[in-house]
Formats: C-alpha cells, sequence, structure tokens
C-alpha cells in the first residue's frame, strides 16, 4: 500500500481484494501484518484519534473483538501474541559454534565488563542529573566506554509509536531492556533512566538479563514526591496541577517503588557527587572497571590472570627428583625474597626472573608487554629475540627489576642445560628454573635506569655491585613447595590466593592496603580508620583493611621484622585497628630503596592481592645518602613519591588516599591534623622521637602532658597501645643484645648425621648456630678433632673418617671450631653478619 497526506490509493487484504480509500483526509495509514490476517488503523485529523478500518483474515485467537473497537488495546493484544510466539526457524548461531566473540575475551580487550544500571523513579528523582554525572565521570576520569539511554531519546525513536498506557509502557520496558542487553553484552557500561513504574515489567528486565547471565544492577531514586513537585525540571507537575496532564506517574498514575533495589539513592538528602561515588563503588565492587574477572570487591591482578607457581603435591616428588639431578644455582636471603615475590604471583603477570628483554623493558618503560589474547604472562615467557619487530599492544605494570644475578663459574655450570635448580644457602632445592636464558648484567645501567642517583653505599646498591657475579639467568620457575622461613612468622605469610580468600571470608567489597616499615602508632592508626571512614562515604559497605608489612630484606637500621608483627598484632589485638575489618599479612618483597620507581611495585604488588585503594605519605621507599657529598640528605624529595604513584600510567583502576602529617592532640589524647587555632595543644612525634623515647624506655606522661616529651622521656597517653609500646621499647633498648629477626630469612635446612645435633633456638642461619657431634650413646659430647679417629677400627687403613663441614651444594662458610670446647661446626662471621661463598654451589663435600 501507499500512504501520504492526500491520497491513500490501495490497501490489499490477503486474499487481493481492493479496499476503498478512506474519504477523510489522513496523516498515516500503519498497518501490521499477524498469523491472523492485517489490522489496519488510520489515524484521522483533526482529533487524532485512531480507528480500526478493517480487519483481513481469519477469526482466529489474535483476530480482534469487533472492527472499530480499542485501537490500542487490540494492538497491544497481537504484540503479545507476536512476543510469545515460538521462533523455530530463527537460529543465532549454529549447534556447536559461537557466532560472536566471547564476553570474557572482549572484556579483557576492552579493559571493562559491561552492566546495565536500571534507574528508576518519578519524574525528577534525579536519574538524568546523576547519570549525566556518572557518565562523565566514568568516561573523562577513568576512561570507560559508557552509554545512556533515556526515555526521551527512546520516545523520539525506538518507542514514537508507543503510547502511555500499561501496556505500552510496559512494551517501552522491554525494548529498553532488550537494547541494554546488546549494548551490555558489547561490554559497554549501560544506563537505563526510565520511569519504568510498574515492578512486573522492570522484573521482567531483570529476569531477561539474567537468562542471558549479563550483570543487571537496579537504582532506586528514592525521592519523597513532594520533592520531586517542588524541583520540576521540566514543569510536568504544574502542567499537572493545572489539568492539562492526565494519568502523570506518581500523581494520578501508580509507581510501584523496588522492594530489593541494588541500590537506593536518597540523593535529596545528599549531594550528587555522593551519589555518584556510591555507583562507582558498586561498579568496582562487581568488577566493571576492569575487563579480567574480579569478584568481592577484589582488583583483578595485571594482566587479568592469577599466577600461581607452586608445584602441586601430587607431582612434587617427580620435581624434586628431577632438581636433585640439575645444575645448581644459588641464592641469596634476597634472592630467596624474589622467587616467592615471583612464585606466589605478587609479580603477576611475572613468571619467573626477568629474561634480557622483560628487563630492558622495565628499566626503560617500567612495565612490561602482555598478550591479552593468549594469556597475559605468554610474551615475556619467551627468549628475547632482538630483531623482533612485531610486539603485543598492552602493558603492565612493572617498574622495577627482579633479577637473578650469578657469576661465570655458575654460567660455565649451566651450559646448555634445559632447566636449572635454585637452592638456598643450605643446598636445598626451591625451585627448577626452566628454558634458561643467561646474558651480561649491565649493573651500572640497572643502578642508573631504576635509582637514578649516584651512591655506591647505597645497602641494595651495594648488593649489586658485589664483585663477581656479572651475569643474570632469566626464566619461568616452580616452586618445589611454599617457600617457608621457620622463624615463627610463618602463619602470617599468606600467599597471594589465600590472602584474597581472606579478604573474601571477611565479605569485602573493596580492599585498601597499608604498609609502613615501622611500629603501628596512633598517627598510622588514625590514618587507616580515617581511610576507611572516607571509603564508607564514597559508597563501600564493608572496606577490609591489609594491614602489609614488609617482610623481605631490608637495611640494618630499619626496625626488625619480628618486632613490627607483633606490635602489629597487640594493635589489633587493643582493638585499635578492628580484626573483624583488619587482615595482618606479611608482604614477602625485599625493600630496594628506589623511591618513587620502587613505589609503583608496591602498590602493583598490593592490586595483584586485591587491593582497589592503596594508603601512602610522604617519601615512601625512600631514605638518605650513604655516601658522598650529599650524605644524609634525603635521596629524592619527599612529595615526589607520591606524586608519581598518583600520577603512574600503570596504576589501572587503583585509587589512593594520601593524607598529611598528623599531631598528638594534648586535649583529646588523639592523633589528628592540627588546628591552627590552637597550636600550643599539638605535638610533633616523629619517627626519630619515637625511637629516643623508645631506646629510653620512656613511661606514660602526667595529665599535664610536657611539649618536650624527650625531656620529660615520657609517652603521651593514646599514643601507642600500652602492650605494642612495649614490644618497641624492648627492642631499642636491648637493640644490640637482643635476638631479632631482622627479615625473611630462611632457618634450618641444613642436612646434618645422625651423630650431630642442633638445636632449635639457634638452628642453621643462626649468628650462634653450631653442630656438634655425639657419641655411639647419643648423648656424650665428642670433638671431630680430637676424638673421632683418623682410620674406622672395623675398617682397617682401607677407609678414613671424613668431616663434611660443607655439605655438597651448601653456600654457608661453616667449619670446624679450634677454639671452642667439643669443637662444634659454627659458621664464619665477618663484622657480626654471616659469610657465605659467592661463586657458585660447590659440587662437592668440604672438610677435614
Amino acid at each position: 500500500g501507499k500512504a501520504d497526506y492526500d491520497e491513500v490509493t490501495y490497501m490489499l487484504s490477503p486474499e487481493g481484494k481492493a479496499m476503498a480509500p478512506p474519504k477523510q483526509k489522513t496523516s498515516a495509514v500503519p498497518f501490521a501484518a499477524f498469523a491472523a490476517g492485517i489490522l489496519l488503523t488510520i489515524v484521522t485529523f483533526p482529533t487524532a484519534q485512531p480507528y480500526v478500518a478493517g480487519y483481513f483474515g481469519g477469526a482466529g485467537a489474535g483476530a480482534p473483538a469487533a472492527a472499530g473497537g480499542d485501537a490500542g488495546a487490540m494492538v497491544a493484544s497481537y504484540r503479545e501474541k507476536m512476543l510469545s510466539r515460538p521462533l523455530n526457524n530463527i537460529i543465532e548461531c549454529k549447534p556447536g559454534e559461537e557466532c560472536r566473540m566471547g564476553s570474557a575475551m572482549r572484556s579483557r580487550v576492552l579493559g571493562q565488563k559491561g552492566v546495565t544500571l536500571w534507574m528508576t523513579g518519578l519524574s525528577g528523582s534525579g536519574k538524568t542529573t546523576i547519570s549525566e554525572a556518572l557518565e562523565k565521570q566514568l568516561l573523562l576520569r577513568f576512561g570507560k566506554n559508557v552509554y545512556r539511554i533515556d526515555g526521551d531519546n527512546l520516545r523520539t525513536g525506538l518507542t514514537r509509536d508507543l503510547g502511555f498506557s500499561a501496556a505500552d509502557r510496559g512494551e517501552s520496558v522491554r525494548r529498553a531492556a532488550e537494547v541494554a542487553a546488546l549494548f551490555n553484552e558489547a561490554g559497554v557500561i549501560t544506563m537505563v533512566t526510565l520511569i519504568s513504574p510498574y515492578r512486573k515489567d522492570r522484573d521482567a528486565a531483570r529476569a531477561m538479563h539474567q537468562r542471558r547471565g549479563l550483570p543487571f544492577l537496579e537504582v532506586f531514586m528514592d525521592v519523597p514526591l513532594d520533592v520531586v513537585k517542588a524541583r520540576d525540571p521540566k514543569g510536568l507537575y504544574k502542567k499537572v496541577a493545572q489539568g492539562l496532564i492526565k494519568n502523570f506517574t506518581g500523581v494520578d498514575a501508580p509507581y510501584e517503588p523496588p522492594l530489593s533495589p541494588e541500590l537506593t539513592l536518597k540523593n535529596s538528602e545528599m549531594p550528587v557527587p555522593a551519589c555518584v561515588d556510591k555507583l562507582v563503588a558498586a561498579l568496582s565492587s562487581l568488577g566493571s572497571l576492569t575487563g579480567p574477572p574480579a569478584s568481592h570487591g577484589l582488583h583483578p591482578p595485571d594482566g587479568g590472570d592469577s599466577v600461581s607457581l607452586i608445584v602441586p603435591h601430587e607431582q612434587l616428588p617427580a620435581r624434586l627428583a628431577e632438581a636433585a639431578r640439575l645444575p645448581r644455582v644459588p641464592l641469596t636471603d634476597t634472592d630467596t625474597n624474589w622467587l616467592q615475590v615471583i612464585g606466589e604471583g605478587w609479580a603477576a603477570p611475572l613468571r619467573g626472573f626477568m629474561r634480557e628483554g622483560t628487563l630492558v623493558q622495565a628499566l626503560h618503560f617500567n612495565s612490561m608487554l602482555v598478550d591479552v589474547v593468549n594469556g597475559s604472562s605468554s610474551y615475556a615467557t619467551k627468549p628475547t629475540e632482538w630483531m623482533q619487530s612485531d610486539f603485543p599492544k598492552q602493558r603492565v605494570s612493572m617498574p622495577i627489576p627482579i633479577v637473578l644475578p650469578i657469576t661465570d663459574f655458575t654460567r660455565r655450570c649451566i651450559g646448555k642445560s634445559a632447566a636449572v635448580a635454585l637452592t638456598n644457602a643450605a643446598g636445598t632445592p626451591l625451585a627448577i628454573l626452566r628454558d634458561p636464558e643467561v646474558y651480561e648484567l649491565r649493573v651500572r645501567e640497572i643502578i642508573a635506569r631504576t635509582f637514578g642517583i649516584t651512591d655506591d653505599a647505597h645497602p641494595y646498591i651495594a648488593q649489586l655491585l658485589a664483585p663477581g657475579k656479572t651475569y643474570a639467568i632469566g626464566g619461568e620457575v616452580e616452586l618445589l613447595g611454599r617457600i617457608k622461613y621457620n622463624d615463627g612468622l610463618d602463619k602470617y605469610r599468606l600467599t597471594v590466593d589465600e590472602l584474597r580468600a581472606a579478604f573474601a571470608k571477611k565479605g569485602a567489597d573493596v580492599v585498601y592496603a597499608f604498609q609502613t616499615r615501622n611500629p603501628t602508632h596512633a598517627g598510622h592508626a588514625f590514618l587507616m580508620k580515617d581511610s576507611r571512614r572516607k571509603l564508607v562515604e564514597k559508597g563501600y559497605k564493608n572496606p577490609v583493611l591489609w594491614l602489609s608489612p614488609l617482610g623481605g630484606w631490608t637495611k640494618k637500621s630499619d626496625v626488625p621484622l619480628d618486632v613490627r608483627v607483633k606490635q602489629h598484632i597487640e594493635v589489633m589485638a587493643a582493638g585499635e585497628l578492628h580484626p573483624d575489618w583488619t587482615v595482618m599479612a606479611i608482604w614477602p618483597s625485599p625493600m630496594i630503596y628506589a623511591g618513587p620507581t620502587e613505589v609503583q611495585f608496591h602498590a602493583k604488588s598490593r592490586r595483584v592481592a586485591g587491593a582497589s585503594y592503596f594508603t601512602v605519605g610522604r617519601d615512601p621507599a625512600g631514605m638518605p645518602f650513604s655516601s658522598g657529598p650529599n650524605e644524609g640528605d634525603d635521596l629524592y624529595h619527599p612529595d615526589h613519591g607520591r606524586y608519581v604513584l598518583m600520577s603512574s600510567p600503570g596504576v589501572g583502576q587503583m585509587r589512593f588516599l594520601g593524607f598529611e602529617k598528623v599531631y598528638y592532640d594534648k586535649k583529646d589524647h588523639t592523633m589528628r591534623t592540627p588546628d591552627r587555632s590552637r597550636k600550643d595543644d599539638f605535638i610533633s612525634i616523629s619517627g626519630s622521637k619515637m625511637r629516643k623515647l623508645a631506646a629510653a624506655g620512656a613511661k606514660p606522661c602526667p595529665p599535664a602532658i610536657p611539649s618536650d616529651l624527650i625531656k620529660a622521656k615520657c609517652i603521651p597517653p593514646g599514643f601507642m597501645v600500652q602492650k605494642g609500646w612495649e614490644i618497641v621499647s624492648d627492642y631499642y633498648m636491648r637493640q644490640k643484645t637482643g635476638d631479632w629477626i631482622p627479615y625473611s630469612k630462611q632457618m634450618g635446612g641444613l642436612r646434618v648425621a645422625p651423630n650431630v645435633r642442633t638445636t632449635a633456638e639457634t638452628p642453621f642461619g643462626h649468628a650462634e648456630f653450631a653442630a656438634s657431634f655425639v657419641g655411639t650413646d647419643k648423648r656424650t659430647p665428642i670433638s671431630p678433632w680430637h676424638d673421632l679417629p683418623l682410620y674406622p677400627q672395623a675398617a682397617g687403613r682401607r677407609f678414613v673418617n671424613f668431616v663434611a663441614e660443607i655439605p655438597k651444594g651448601a653456600t654457608a662458610k661453616l667449619e670446624v671450631q679450634k677454639k671452642v670446647l667439643h669443637n662444634p661446626i659454627m659458621q664464619d662471621t665477618k663484622k657480626g653478619a654471616l659469610r657465605y661463598y659467592t661463586y657458585g654451589a660447590p659440587f662437592f663435600n668440604y672438610g677435614m
């Protein structure tokens, strides 16, 4: 048929019979073909009232009851019939075939996940205002692809043919839901802002998303009618009051509020930015702002893939047998810390010590390439190819070099082996490194690019400059069981997977991390509690704190690991940091004291474990110069670390909670930002002041708290929980004489003969370790020097007794002590430090 304003030439029935054109001028002659026939509706001028001009076809269930009836109801009836009919011959995908890219891969590439935010509420309840603000936030700040489906833009196109009857409103919701689902499936964060007054229609939209496995959040704009009438942004309520509009939702037409929406925004009681924060928090908790899978409000690892390289228990015997046959690469304490970082996934997607290509990327770009299509780690596991020209397009943060230095002797021992065993000081294999790539270790380049300073006495730089290790070995590792240190602190060492499970068990919807190399005083506690308060204000329901004392190697002047851990435990026991929302777990990385560069790795590793927020202060990972003309001055400007971290391109969706220095308030005995109107009430308690007070054994101050705490030798109430202060004070008073655990250092593990005794109090790795010989009664001490005969009596002179001071594979410099009673085997020391052979793993038993 043909229709315009002037004439209708023909309308044909299925049988081909012509219907006479109407005498009255028409605006349109739409027709809909149904299985039961053709329904013709004509809209006339000037009344614009529709009437049924004719119906052709069978008289089935879908036919109108009578010509001239309610055309809207009949159209709705036919629409319902068509929507309920089976689509037997419409096949979107062939069986067993994917006809579009999977949502998981699409999300990885896009860096976000699709979700539908269904915003419902009365006219004037803030749906458009808040969705516009959210759209700007997501697009301009987070760089996310987001789109709003608004009732008004639907009415100009997709639902232009619909009225405001209950059936038409339901159809409008259905069409909006279908479009939203398509956007959602395409990975777009989709906002639908419809009044959608009927609960059953919104429930149908939710059910349709659920059937397709698509995230759906109902957001209720809970604003009283009198408030929206007062707002009246479009002047509609005024027209209703004047009688110009009938059947207006909330006034003389029903609105059914949601019974259990995912989010309720009482935006008459809170500003728009706070509403936006709550929506962003909900999206973050759902994992919509990241591409890789995420749950329980936990940030996904960099690259999207969790890394755990611990050999499964059932495969361990075969791997241990293999390791016993492989060339050995000895590890230092720091190397062992890095091995734990890699093997437990703290440096994901890194799966081994850096190959040279990955090292060059880290040095020059503070990042590494990842292949999100074939697995984020797949590119870094390939041998370096210098003539390569085709690279993956995505990068993740990797700001510091994680390398394994070796000597030329070890390089020659490796030869062309396809794998090597990584062993500790006791000669115990800790891991297998596959497909080794040995390359020249350009130490000065690493120092220049990582630290940007000249200070050869810097404690970590001094390790890099130690003579002999002129090569590095890279390759992927397999941990031969969890790395344990046997120092009494292993129960506080959780793997990445265990830590994420602990957060989920506490019901976290977001995790924030706080790192300190110092004991927790009230200032730290204030910052951690204040960070939680800020997150609650942003809309999170249960922020969980990860109190993460650094566990790896640290310089001598740092507070020992066991002191920090024990003090943190007392802080939690006193409720200063409540155990319900705090997880204390050691972060295994060593410190390298590289300031702004290093703190980016600190944040990366916290993201890997699930933290979305990181509380960071001034001068993170900094220290003074150790030598040269600037000795004693700060290596880095105190404000640069935080600034670099917050502006780093590799932080992903992690956000930062900065803070200023806090002071002790003498009036209410708390730490807080100072009130300038009463400056005399605030005391600065720096780290150096705290150390002096602890070393002096400071006692609680009198009620009238003096301003000079050092002179008074007192500690004000509330500065630190009492038992925690006692632990700190005990350390500083016995700093040089106490038996401390400075950092994560493996204890024990040295193989000893049946007639050799050691003590649990001083295991191998302890400065006082001693292996003493006993006689045949297994009790009486004997001297291997004096009491052990050269020749075994039963064997004659064909055999000699050989005392293995250093077992094969061990690197500790052990020897019989000639000046100690019974001549035990002990480890040599130099300036109080244990001595080790660094050239490589001995391939023979050394002794006398």
